[in-house]
């Protein structure tokens, strides 16, 4: 089994507001697009780490009509690694394998990313598999189940990404055509950009 966990338990102080209940066209959240992306790649078991705002997140969340376990964080101001353990701890069981990890400010990854980067694993079984595109490296990234208790000894400072540094590898990189993987939004001016396009110039 494979299992997604989706960290969501931040501030979003640079959006004013939470994230994970910003809505996108079709009726969806980013948070309820990121768990029907990963039900649809046929994820195990989604997972949502909460923090701050987590009744709130929680509330919006249940009206959207697609399911999820939710944890919540109390130490998430200690940062993203806090949360990531939680969701390790709330996945890690007999017949775990690895675990996709997302954040919820990239909401717009394709299911056939996700599926990609499963189907990359079980063939290689390489330790850090996460879709490439030339340099970029973008979300979700899966872990295996023999690194976690390394990102549990992890330094808090520096977080999980020392650990999928020092795994990651060619066989685990796979090349995906698809922007989403690779778009996050932090801002209201991002998000803005997002929901209301540049209009065409007159003419065209």
């Amino acid at each position: 089994m494979i299992p997604a966990i989706v960290l969501a338990a931040g501030k979003s102080t640079r959006m004013g507001r939470p994230k994970a209940n910003l809505p996108l066209e079709g009726g969806d959240t980013f948070l309820s697009r990121i768990v029907r992306t990963f039900s649809v790649a046929a994820a195990g078991d989604v997972v949502v780490v909460l923090g701050h705002d987590a009744d709130v997140i929680a509330s919006v969340f249940a009206g959207t009509g697609v399911t999820a376990r939710f944890v919540t964080n109390p130490d998430y101001e200690t940062g993203q690694l806090s949360s990531l353990l939680m969701g390790l701890d709330a996945v890690d069981r007999p017949g775990v394998t690895a675990a996709l990890i997302t954040l919820v400010d990239v909401p717009l990854v394709n299911a056939s990313t996700v599926r990609a980067v499963i189907d990359r694993y079980l063939r290689t079984r390489a330790p850090i598999v996460r879709p490439v595109r030339g340099h970029q490296h973008g979300h979700p990234v899966l872990i295996d189940r023999s690194l976690f208790d390394e990102i549990r000894r992890a330094d808090p400072t520096s977080g999980a990404k020392v650990v999928v540094r020092a795994h990651a590898s060619a066989s685990g990189d796979v090349e995906v055509d698809d922007d989403g993987a690779f778009l996050d939004f932090d801002t209201a001016g991002e998000y803005e950009r997002l929901v209301r396009p540049a209009p065409r110039p007159a003419g065209r």
